[in-house]
């Protein structure tokens, strides 16, 4: 009897495993099948990016108004990291991107940008690092690398996104502070996709590098709110994207020294529904046409190219999420070229902020909200 007793009880708690372990993933529909949804964390306060560590099993996510945290695959989550700067936790500021460094194996150094202060009420964008000590509860030495200038924003339009070229060099991603004739002025950072050494050196083959009255960190300009940028694991070429005003969102391939056309060239309006003052067109002479272009902005942030194996009818897809259309957007390449577009998880109602390909080739999306998750994202291929 009590054998028997014992046997139904532990039946009982496995079956209850079980339900709860199927309860645990959610399946939404898709073109390429049927698309699961597992929650890792939640409680987390407008998270804004991830980067995994080496071990495939813990990331660093960062949280908007100023923590930096490890978050394992388990669900563990630890203490906000020592060592973290102070962020201008303002409105859209705060602690945004995370990157590792290249040689992260050796160095352990980890790449943060965020909102700083400086006077008169203004921030600006600033790129620092620091060594994520063995027990990995702090930045040691952290260190200022790159600073957005002049400082401008009162609260919004930081960018920013961070992309290694693996050619010892690193793309910053920058927003033009909402103060938009600033992306044509090539004497500031603003609305500019930045190139700079892994220390912050400026590269003497820059395309403005040794000129008078210009910056010399800048790759590109004539960009928006850029809060989108990683490298296609194809080409090795760098994409971008970036917020338009009330419509004209665009997807980007930035080459050094081109003008991309904010605000002279968009495809959107003021959100008081009047033209943007400065606009001359969709297309302007002189300027790039984007290479992708949303008519009705999806609000974009976070991209991550899929190139890992475990998800085939994924291959050859750009993933970017949508804080706006609350849905995480797939277009599918041929190789430059998007010949299709899904919206992916529109029924969670979350606002996408940032996706990355993990080391298992699952994607991993943050969402920015007062409770914030982190989801395991793949595709049911049984």
């Amino acid at each position: 009897m009590l054998r028997h007793a014992i046997r139904t009880t532990l039946c009982g708690f496995a079956i209850a495993a079980s339900l709860q372990a199927v309860a645990e993933t959610e399946r939404h529909s898709s073109e390429a099948g049927p698309v699961t949804v597992k929650e890792i964390a939640s409680g987390l306060e407008n998270a804004w990016a991830l980067a995994f560590l080496p071990d495939g099993k813990r990331m660093l996510v960062t949280e908007r108004p100023g923590r930096l945290r490890v978050i394992g695959l388990d669900g563990s989550l630890s203490e906000p990291l020592a060592g973290v700067p102070e962020v201008f936790a303002r409105s859209q500021g705060g602690l945004l991107d995370v990157r590792l460094s290249p040689d992260f194996d050796k160095d352990r150094l980890v790449y943060l940008t965020y909102a700083e202060a400086g006077e008169q009420g203004k921030a600006g964008t600033a790129v620092g690092r620091g060594r994520l000590s063995d027990d990995d509860t702090r930045l040691e030495n952290f260190e200022v690398i790159f600073r957005q200038l002049p400082k401008l924003s009162t609260g919004v339009h930081f960018g920013s996104r961070l992309v290694f070229d693996g050619k010892g060099h690193l793309f910053v991603a920058l927003g033009e502070n909402n103060q938009r004739p600033t992306s044509q002025d090539l004497d500031k950072h603003q609305g500019k996709v930045v190139r700079i050494g892994l220390d912050g050196s400026v590269p003497e083959d820059n395309p403005f590098a040794g000129q008078d009255g210009v910056r010399p960190e800048i790759w590109s300009y004539g960009h928006r709110n850029q809060q989108g940028a990683a490298l296609n694991p194809w080409s090795g070429v760098l994409w971008t994207h970036e917020h338009g005003p009330r419509g004209g969102d665009e997807v980007n391939i930035p080459q050094a020294g081109k003008n991309y056309g904010w605000p002279l060239a968009t495809h959107g309006i003021n959100y008081s529904m009047l033209p943007i003052p400065e606009a001359e067109g969709e297309t302007v002479e002189g300027t790039e046409p984007p290479h992708h272009v949303w008519k009705k902005s999806p609000g974009v942030s976070g991209m991550a190219f899929y190139d890992a194996e475990r998800f085939p009818g994924w291959q050859h897809s750009l993933f970017i999420g949508a804080l706006v259309d609350q849905s995480l957007i797939r277009l599918q390449l041929d190789g430059d070229r998007v010949v299709g577009e899904e919206r992916l998880l529109k029924e969670l109602g979350a606002r996408i902020r940032d996706v990355r390909v993990g080391p298992d080739g699952y994607l991993y999306v943050v969402t920015d909200a007062g409770n914030g998750k982190l989801l395991q994202v793949g595709l049911d291929t049984q």
